[in-house]
């Protein structure tokens, strides 16, 4: 007995519409202008220029050094098996200079959807890089109080933030 099998041509055209695909671009582009604008205020709040965020090469090495880490560490993300080290310790140093711990770095490395906002739009102060970067801010305590106590003038290193001698008059009652 002969069995004969018959195929045919047959092809499936999968198509996706016109308006899920406008979708789709539309929550990339947003959530995309999201990431920037974390990123932009985390470099911001280092002290570094904010439009560094959407300068391709530059802003990995800004992330870099606001991690306290060598600019020259770009060339190491090229070397297989370097560049993972590369990126954990980059992620671990720009969690440590905004006053977090090694955890939130490493959590950065797999959800910076999550991570660089919070360090962009939080609360988090920048501290400096661990790696003996200078904070942008005088340390606590470190600013002239508002007026100076009665009698006397503000110290010589401050000056006065006013730009002018205080009221020497009679005081009020």
């Amino acid at each position: 007995m002969l069995i004969t099998a018959q195929y045919t041509n047959t092809q499936a055209s999968a198509s996706i519409s016109p308006g899920v695909v406008t979708t789709i671009i539309v929550v990339a582009a947003a959530f995309g202008l999201f990431m920037i604008a974390a990123m932009w205020r985390v470099f911001s709040k280092a002290g570094k220029p904010g439009w560094a965020a959407i300068v391709p090469i530059y802003n990995t090495v800004v992330l870099l050094r606001v991690a306290g880490k060598p600019g020259w560490w770009f060339l190491l993300m090229f070397i297989p098996v370097v560049n993972i080290f590369v990126v954990f310790s980059t992620y671990v140093g720009l969690a440590k200079s905004f006053g977090k711990g090694a955890g939130f770095g490493v959590a950065s490395v797999f959800f910076p959807f999550i991570c660089i906002p919070i360090l962009g739009f939080g609360s988090a102060r920048y501290l400096g890089g661990h790696n003996g970067g200078q904070p942008p801010y005088p340390p606590q305590g470190s600013y002239p109080p508002p007026y100076p106590p009665q009698g006397q003038q503000y110290p010589q290193q401050y000056g006065n933030p006013y730009g002018q001698q205080p009221y020497q008059g009679q005081p009020r009652r």
